[in-house]
């Protein structure tokens, strides 16, 4: 694989409250809006620009090299970038990886998503931080590097609130899954033998990444993946044995029809959500949600466990949260299990007679960490014993008893 040094060009960064950061541009040559957020994780860049949870965002990272691995084929979580932009401190253009089938310039140009790097990324996370997130113009187009024009542009921007950016995300028609782990090298790592008796599962598509997918065929699912706005009556015709809600972008609030839909599964069948998953139960269940000031984004917050007390590092990519006293007041059984021990936002919740629960991180993540990979197993669990005509609730299974 040969790599041509590419000269610099000129990129700007500009955010509603007038600041403006310039740097070099690398990605497609074009000019996007989107909330502006960052993210801590120190590796699983091509995780990040390929999960639909950051649809409408430009995303910092706060990890200063970034492409040093380049991109392959397998890291995707899902068919395409959905993120609008990507701002990092310093680039690498020659990535230094056995796994590397192509370049994060490369990658980036082709999906149409432009990039701006050699900028203070400290700045603008202490910007976002202390002033909560806000939208931003990143424009890569040497027609397009007028300052206040862009500042203008991105005043104009719509932010996350109100928008369903599942519509956006969703998959167009119904789809089987059945791909697993990546196998990797032929007698490096041992392999697992999946669970039986097999089970069948929906998977509501809000914008599912695909290594959750591979983690519930490992625990014996096998999975029809629906669009988002798929009835309670049509999921319930393919005759599943559970449901699962995936993760996704965006407001939850703003998500046409699906907590209807839910609150009727809800009814029928044991349920699982993760990320905004987690946050349509909560609304199904009668609570609400609200904007955090700047979201968590990265792959080290901490989730403390409230029924044990342990703390689980967890992978996030969230702007909402589900409110806690809204939960307690909505009058059904419902109970907090986890929170986030930063600012103690609801991080699970369970269901205190019905086989249902949920939680706000990433259980997945892909590279990591795997603190709470568990729960796919108890999913399984939660599944097979309702089958089986046992009475079991979601916080039975969200606490392991």
């Amino acid at each position: 694989m040969k790599h041509a040094f590419s000269p610099q060009k000129p990129a700007l960064l500009a955010l509603a409250d007038g600041t403006v950061y310039r740097g070099h541009a690398f990605g497609a040559e074009t000019l996007e809006s989107g909330e502006v957020c960052f993210n801590t994780s120190l590796s699983g860049y091509q995780e990040i620009l390929t999960d639909p949870s950051y649809a409408g965002q430009i995303v910092c990272m706060t990890y200063t090299q970034i492409g040093n691995v380049g991109v392959n084929p397998e890291d995707s979580e899902s068919s395409r970038v959905f993120l609008s932009g990507f701002v990092v401190k310093e680039r690498f253009e020659a990535p230094s990886n056995w796994r590397a089938t192509g370049t994060l310039d490369g990658y980036l140009r082709e999906a149409g998503v432009p990039g701006i790097a050699g900028i203070d990324t400290r700045a603008l996370v202490r910007r976002i931080r202390d002033g909560g997130a806000q939208s931003g113009v990143l424009s890569t187009d040497p027609a397009s590097q007028d300052a206040d024009a862009l500042v203008a542009r991105a005043r104009k921007a719509p932010g996350l609130d109100g928008r369903d950016l599942v519509a956006e995300v969703t998959c167009k028609a119904a789809y089987d899954w059945s791909e697993g782990h990546w196998p990797g090298i032929s007698g490096e790592l041992p392999r697992r033998e999946r669970p039986n008796p097999r089970l069948r599962l929906v998977a509501y598509d809000f914008g599912i990444k695909r290594n959750i997918l591979r983690m519930l065929v490992e625990e014996g699912f096998d999975i029809t993946v629906v669009p988002a706005a798929t009835t309670a009556e049509d999921a319930l015709a393919l005759e599943p044995d559970a449901i699962f809600l995936s993760n996704g972008p965006g407001d939850p609030a703003a998500v046409e029809g699906v907590r209807e839909n839910v609150r009727i599964l809800a009814e029928h069948k044991p349920m699982f959500g993760i990320c905004l998953g987690h946050q349509i139960l909560g609304l199904a269940l009668g609570g609400q949600t609200r904007k955090l000031k700047f979201g968590h984004h990265g792959g080290n917050q901490p989730g403390k466990d409230l029924a044990t007390g342990k703390v689980a590092i967890c992978a996030e990519n969230h702007g909402y949260a589900v409110d806690a006293d809204s939960l307690r007041e909505a009058g059904e059984p419902v109970e907090i299990t986890h929170v986030n021990l930063n600012d103690d936002t609801v991080e699970g919740l369970a269901h205190r007679t019905r086989p249902l629960f949920s939680v706000q991180y990433h259980p997945e993540a892909s590279p990591g960490p795997h603190d709470a990979a568990y729960f796919f197993g108890r999913f399984r669990e939660l599944t097979l014993r309702t089958k089986q005509g046992q009475a079991v609730a979601g916080l039975d299974i969200a606490q392991g008893r």
